[in-house]
């Protein structure tokens, strides 16, 4: 049997911006990006913490080291700039291997640093 888990995590991230008239996607700072084992195109879950929302969209990579959180297209209407952010991927693996993973988690500082 296969299962659905959580793979990559990046858990309350400030959001810098939002652009509703680019093509979609969200644009995360590279180094978060990384530290969080996400790749440039990969499905992503975001939850907001002021307003509950929750929607699916894909990850581009953001400068390095910037702290950049950039909601683009549709979703740029479900967050306002400051607003708190979770950020989740996920992998479907063999259940008996889903027992044992361990999901890269990524605690950023107020300034969207990784601290891992």
């Amino acid at each position: 049997m296969q299962i659905q888990i959580v793979k990559s995590k990046i858990h309350r991230v400030k959001v810098t911006g939002a652009d509703l008239n680019y093509i979609g996607s969200i644009t995360i700072d590279e180094t978060l990006m990384d530290a969080a084992n996400i790749i440039e195109g990969e499905k992503v879950s975001i939850v907001n913490i002021n307003n509950g929302e929750r929607f699916e969209t894909y990850a581009i990579k953001g400068t390095k080291n910037s702290g950049e959180i950039t909601l683009n297209g549709p979703a740029a209407r479900k967050v306002h700039k400051g607003d708190i952010i979770i950020i989740m991927s996920y992998a479907i693996m063999d259940f008996e291997k889903a027992k044992t993973f361990k999901p890269w988690l990524v605690f950023p500082n107020e300034e969207n640093n990784s601290l891992t």
